[in-house]
């Protein structure tokens, strides 16, 4: 608890970008509010909306972002589910369906991959195999009866009575019997299952039904929770999702920054008629924001698809997402003490990527960097890079791409592995320092 106060602290302190008059006037919101005011927004506005996850309800929520919401609105709007991501998952699935809107919380994005669970066995099944069984006992028993002398009622009377002990034998037996048949065809089928993850509701129910319905089914759901690296948690809970659902036709990959990113993109995630995978970063959930006026309005949009410039520059563009984007805001901020005008483009939409705002951003600074939390292997970096190279805009490069990406390996638990195996402030500068090259003593004394 102490070293996550600790890390907002210092988070907070680092986003002093800044200290103009109009910043320090500017309303404070941090992102979990936003993410919160948005949520009670849409409930309020639409009864199809609803909120289903582990600990959402009475709990508030694992990083209280459903925070009083389940108060308000009651247990059919703001519902805690079994930990099962695969479960919630495809009821939410279905719900969409159905024609209403869920909002499908995972604690981490980490779970959406790693809750596996078995198809389990029909019981049914298994019970008719051991039905199947006591009747051929039954009918061996009947043979038996069958053969039997006849005998005077009184002495069929005394054996009855005498056998009745051993009757209870045999329904004993019968029992155990139909037990361990039912035991080893669910075993047989538990053995030969596959597995069924909360990964695959999301791209094979939420993602293709719309296309394999030809149109006639809409999926309109919101996946969100926190995405990539937090702060020791290790390997298993730090990866970033973000180029994972990129991937995939079908789905809307939503990654916002600040709270009016959060805000404004939530809102637009619940009312789209299309899945969306909404990843969030919880080492800023407690991080206040200044936002705009307009920002707390009931009707407030981020529209989906659309990057932000954060800070114009002409030397060189910074594309980033998430949390990326505050270190290439500082990283901009050490380059200004250079000389050199770095231009921050906050992506906030990997899927669809907003293509137009880069390309015009390029061919204004002929540079580029783009900078990710996320592994580079078919990481987002590596689809901007391939964008660059199928358009003209590639023409317009005076330098190859340059990609500022987590280090290709599991997240180390180690603090100090930890700050070296995502990018750096020092390490964006180098990569924009090798990127422009000679160029770097010429654009320090243009601008000066």
């Amino acid at each position: 608890m102490l070293r996550t106060r600790l890390i907002q602290a210092a988070s907070s302190a680092q986003r002093a970008f800044s200290t103009s008059q109009k910043a320090l006037a500017a309303k404070q919101m941090t992102v979990r509010d936003a993410l919160n005011s948005a949520l009670d927004d849409e409930l309020a506005r639409d009864d199809r909306v609803f909120i289903l996850g582990e600990e959402v309800a009475q709990y508030d929520g694992a990083y209280k972002v459903s925070r009083g919401l389940w108060k308000k609105y009651g247990d059919k709007r703001v519902i805690d589910t079994p930990i099962t991501e695969m479960g919630f998952a495809g009821i939410a699935v279905g719900a969409a369906m159905a024609g209403l809107r869920p909002v499908c919380e995972f604690m981490t994005w980490n779970f959406s991959m790693q809750a596996i669970d078995h198809r389990s066995s029909r019981r049914g099944d298994c019970a008719a195999a051991g039905q199947e069984q006591v009747g051929q006992d039954g009918g061996r028993h009947a043979s038996s009866s069958s053969g039997r002398r006849k005998m005077k009622k009184h002495k069929l009377k005394k054996l009855r009575r005498k056998m009745k002990f051993e009757w209870a034998k045999v329904r004993q037996r019968r029992e155990m019997r139909k037990e361990k048949a039912f035991q080893a065809k669910l075993i047989s089928q538990i053995k030969q299952a596959k597995a069924f993850s909360a990964e695959q509701h999301i791209i094979n129910s939420a993602a293709k039904t719309f296309y394999m319905s030809a149109g006639a089914v809409n999926v309109p759901i919101v996946f969100r929770g926190p995405n990539g690296a937090a702060s020791g948690v290790a390997a298993q809970h730090s990866q970033c999702f973000a180029a994972w659902y990129a991937h995939c036709p079908g789905l809307k990959v939503l990654s916002p920054y600040d709270a009016e990113d959060a805000r404004g993109l939530l809102k637009s995630a619940i009312r789209d008629p299309d899945p969306v995978v909404f990843l969030e970063n919880e080492l800023v959930y407690g991080t206040a924001f200044p936002v705009a006026d307009n920002v707390a309005d009931k009707d407030f949009l981020v529209p989906i698809g659309k990057a932000k410039i954060m800070r114009p520059g002409k030397d060189i563009t910074l594309v980033a997402h998430s949390k990326a984007v505050e270190t290439s805001l500082l990283a901009a901020a050490e380059l200004a003490k250079k000389g050199i005008e770095a231009e921050v483009i906050n992506l906030r939409s990997i899927r669809p990527l907003d293509t137009a705002t880069i390309f015009a951003s390029v061919r204004k600074t002929h540079h580029l960097v783009t900078v990710e939390n996320g592994w580079p292997q078919h990481g987002v970096g590596a689809e901007i890079c391939a964008r660059i190279m199928e358009d003209q805009t590639f023409f317009e490069l005076d330098a190859p791409v340059w990609r500022c990406a987590g280090v290709d390996v599991p997240m180390p638990y180690a603090k100090t592995l930890e700050a070296h195996a995502l990018p750096r402030v020092q390490d964006l500068v180098e990569a924009t320092l090798k990127v422009l090259g000679g160029k770097v003593g010429k654009a320090a004394a243009a601008n000066k």
